[in-house]
């Protein structure tokens, strides 16, 4: 098995792993349940990405998002790995082919919705696979206390009745300590190793302002920060009030 720092030089051009993530790998690579709770940018996807890579067979990679899902594939083809992603308006046959093509065509990544899973197609393929990890990402959906809930999220446990014996790595960068024993008791977890990265950014400040007039106080912060800059309002005239001003 290939070293987690050697496939992290390799494929990424680092040399060493930021706080946690390696600990959360090697407990991976051990074949332990795992929870990663990072803020976004912490490099969570690295988390599941490099044991799958370490080991033989094919990574499942839940995710709610079809635009998350296609920039991740895409990364990691850009890296010459074989990843893909079963997003909608695909056809039976293509269906069918692609999923033919994680059994035997030596894929690392197949990434799929909570929804797609439901298919039986899909779940009687995903048996037949040689699945190295189970990783949920944005796992926080999963549960009814979280931001997102995401009713089809509760039935991804399906994958430990398909292979009872395949680790999961769940991940999400925001959670409250409610949300993550939600997780944990939703996924069946077994013992899992929690790792929870400080999400204070020192390169970040909050101020509060109360203004009257907020386009002349918006006009000098502008002029005083002369970079690229996003201004969030609460509904679409405001935006194109504000960019109009």
């Amino acid at each position: 098995m290939q070293h987690p720092v050697k496939i992290l030089e390799q494929y990424w051009n680092f040399t060493e792993f930021r706080p946690f993530q390696e600990d959360a790998i090697q407990a991976a690579i051990e074949g332990e349940d795992v929870f990663v709770l990072m803020p976004t940018g912490g490099g969570k996807s690295m988390c599941f990405q490099i044991p799958a890579l370490a080991k033989e067979g094919i990574c499942i990679v839940i995710s709610p998002l079809v635009a998350l899902m296609k920039n991740q594939v895409q990364v990691l083809q850009d890296k010459g790995i074989k990843a893909m992603a079963l997003t909608s308006g695909l056809s039976y046959s293509q269906l069918d082919t692609m999923l033919d093509n994680c059994i035997y065509g030596k894929y690392k990544f197949l990434y799929i919705s909570p929804e797609r899973l439901q298919q039986e197609l899909v779940q009687e393929r995903i048996r037949q696979m040689n699945v190295n990890l189970i990783a949920i990402d944005e796992a926080h959906c999963i549960s009814q206390w979280g931001n997102d809930f995401r009713p089809a999220y509760k039935n991804i446990k399906i994958l430990r009745e398909i292979h009872p014996m395949v680790n999961c790595m769940a991940l999400t960068a925001s959670a409250t300590p409610l949300v993550v024993d939600d997780i944990i008791t939703e996924l069946d977890f077994i013992k899992p190793k929690v790792f929870r990265q400080s999400f204070y950014r020192s390169n970040l400040a909050y101020m509060v302002f109360h203004e009257d007039d907020k386009y002349y106080r918006i006009e000098s912060i502008l002029k005083k920060y002369t970079a690229s800059s996003i201004i969030y309002v609460r509904s679409r005239k405001l935006t194109l009030e504000i960019a109009s001003f």
